[in-house]
């Protein structure tokens, strides 16, 4: 089973969020929102498939990295999540929380082998 399939976003700490996707705005031309930016492009094995990589500035004082105490986390894009989950669980990965499902795919967190807290996602098609 092919497990990640592509980034799906990096997510890091900052000083001040707002800031600093202004500063990228202004001097690396990424167009910002409330959220950071969306890199949109086209599936290599299948160009008719959209795709994208979210780029999201988070507060220094935000816990949504938790339990890593490292400032950065990385959203890996996955084809088939719940098994995935069923496979990592067996090998002893640590899960953090539950299959979340929203309007734009299901999440679940894990812990790598140093400590960092891992987004997983499949997106919806």
């Amino acid at each position: 089973m092919k497990k990640v399939t592509g980034i799906g976003g990096i997510f890091f700490k900052c000083n001040d969020p707002e800031q600093m996707r202004n500063w990228y705005k202004t001097h690396l031309g990424l167009d910002t929102n409330d959220y950071g930016a969306t890199f949109e492009w086209k599936e290599a094995t299948d160009s008719t498939k959209n795709g994208s990589t979210q780029w999201s500035p988070f507060p220094e004082a935000t816990k949504y990295f938790e339990p890593s105490a490292k400032d950065f986390m990385i959203n890996y894009r996955v084809a088939d999540l719940e098994a995935l989950v069923e496979e990592l669980k067996k090998e002893g990965v640590t899960i953090v929380d539950q299959i979340e499902t929203y309007d734009y795919g299901k999440f679940v967190h894990i812990i790598d082998m140093e400590g960092n807290k891992i987004q997983l996602w499949e997106p919806f098609d």
